[in-house]
């Protein structure tokens, strides 16, 4: 995903850039492993709750920004051994840094955490990880990092070493305990829990108890102990040290014990994180599922010419759908190359219908103008398309805070298939060429017809009028967007600069890398 400013810049600039001053991969010590206790809260409650189940595992689905800051608050808190955190933006606004600073009271509590951040948004807030990996008690790791850690020479950086860069860990898992987990499209910041007062992504997680927790944390295991994943220290040598760190890290400690920048009371202690997670355990959703990831690169060097695992594991279910596909994806491009194979003209009784976003709610122009480059071809192999509007009615639903669906900037974040409302798959793969070629991706696979089906009615409700444009292709072949009355002959509430770069970068062929 290319940055929101100067992206066309970069994209153009990546055209003619080849590769140059690559950092070297590391050699680790000796392979980091998954802790697990057998005693603890969260093995007992998934022992007693999944007795005589054949292997099930425990879901509730996180589709509130606060209920997905508050059950992962939650978790922190009922952690007796270990934290294992693999994202790939972690924001250093309140949020970010109020679950930092539980990792660290964890931490001194004698739980071993590891967190795992991707290199492509670390910039604003590596040293405060740097500073938090002096802990005894907490390790943390950069993946595929560039060589210039800030300012321009941070993006020169990247395309230099424009292949290498290019292959980024956009899996998002947080496993405590090595039993309870969650896993789902949400970075950890403001605007992906609410507490954003300018912008909102709407998105989607799974709290998951139980054996589908272990595929978690052989996917963290395996970006871990990978050659690409840097040290932090390593990265920021020039860490504050003495009384600088110490008051970094009472710093954090204070925050996280007075909440005074959260807008909602979080737990703060075991009791409140267990009796929190007691609640949700009542109302989990029993079924079997599996959690599938793509591993890392072998070599920085391979071509990124097929489909990874994640992509091929979407594929297969697809190609089994006979009713309906739903899909839900912020990002969405898909090419002839993908719609040869899903084929859909010729199986009869298969409607395929995308919800995505408009260019009006698009945090990104570069990637909506990757998708206007397909957006007919799509439209013409019979997919429906609809594409969520700023002013969305069911922003209220969605926050309690109105002031952010005032302002129009609502985002979809989310990234959840449903396959004839019988399983479900929420994760971090967006439906576009860079979730299915180059990115590391987690796909958590649901088999349950009750859970399709709320997932599926929630993206329903989101493609009806009064929160999305219907785009189809009038009897000229020109597109328009519909809703209700309403009839739009062109990329509808935007202005026209928007419209024009839109145009101008969906002519350029580079969206394997949006």
């Amino acid at each position: 995903m290319l940055p929101a400013s100067g992206g066309w810049f970069l994209v153009l600039m990546a055209m003619l850039t080849g590769c140059a001053g690559s950092l070297p991969p590391v050699t680790h010590p000796g392979v980091g492993e998954a802790l697990q206790n057998n005693d603890s809260f969260l093995s007992t409650q998934s022992r007693q709750r999944l007795a005589g189940t054949n292997g099930q595992s425990g879901f509730y689905m996180l589709d509130s920004g606060q209920d997905a800051f508050l059950y992962r608050a939650a978790l922190i808190e009922a952690a007796e051994q270990s934290i294992d955190a693999q994202y790939y933006i972690w924001s250093n606004d309140p949020s970010g840094q109020y679950l930092a600073g539980r990792l660290l009271l964890a931490a001194d509590r004698g739980v071993r955490v590891r967190l795992l951040l991707d290199d492509f948004n670390a910039g604003t807030i590596g040293e405060l990880f740097a500073a938090l990996d002096t802990h005894p008690n907490i390790d943390i790791r950069i993946f595929n990092p560039a060589r210039s850690r800030s300012g321009w020479g941070r993006w020169v950086s990247f395309l230099l070493d424009f292949d290498r860069i290019n292959r980024r860990m956009h899996n998002k898992t947080f496993v405590v305990d090595g039993t309870a987990g969650i896993v789902g499209g949400r970075n950890i910041g403001d605007e992906y829990f609410g507490f954003d007062a300018g912008r909102y992504f709407r998105d989607r997680d799974v709290f998951a108890l139980g054996p589908v927790v272990g595929g978690m944390t052989d996917n963290f295991q395996a970006y871990w102990n990978n050659p690409w994943a840097y040290p932090v220290a390593t990265l920021y040598p020039g860490t504050p040290a003495g009384g600088d760190l110490a008051a970094t890290m009472d710093r954090l400690r204070r925050q996280a014990t007075t909440q005074g920048r959260l807008p909602v009371p979080a737990p703060v202690d075991f009791e409140q994180g267990r009796t929190e997670l007691t609640g949700m355990f009542e109302k989990m959703t029993l079924a079997s599922g599996e959690l599938v990831f793509d591993y890392p690169f072998e070599t920085m060097e391979e071509p990124a010419e097929a489909p990874r695992r994640s992509a091929r594991a979407l594929q297969k279910l697809a190609e089994a759908a006979t009713r309906e596909i739903l899909i839900e994806s912020a990002y969405l491009i898909l090419t002839s190359e993908q719609l040869q194979l899903l084929d859909i003209d010729d199986r009869q009784g298969l409607q395929v219908s995308a919800l995505t976003n408009s260019l009006a709610s698009n945090d990104l122009v570069t990637n909506h103008a990757g998708y206007a480059r397909w957006r007919p071809y799509m439209l013409g192999q019979g997919m429906r398309i609809y594409e969520l509007r700023p002013d969305a009615e069911a922003c209220q639903q969605w926050l309690s805070r109105d002031a952010v669906c005032s302002t129009g900037e609502v985002s979809l974040h989310s990234k959840s298939v449903v396959f004839d409302r019988s399983t479900l798959v929420v994760g971090s793969f967006n439906v576009n060429l860079r979730s299915i070629y180059l990115n590391g991706e987690t796909v958590l696979i649901i088999h349950s017809a009750e859970l399709a089906g709320q997932v599926a009615d929630d993206i329903r409700s989101v493609m009806a009028p009064g929160n999305s444009w219907e785009v189809s292709l009038d009897d000229g072949g020109d597109l328009q967007w519909r809703s209700d009355e309403q009839v739009y002959s062109s990329e509808p509430t935007v202005g026209w600069w928007r419209r024009v770069e839109s145009r101008f970068l969906s002519w350029l062929p580079v969206e394997k890398y949006l």
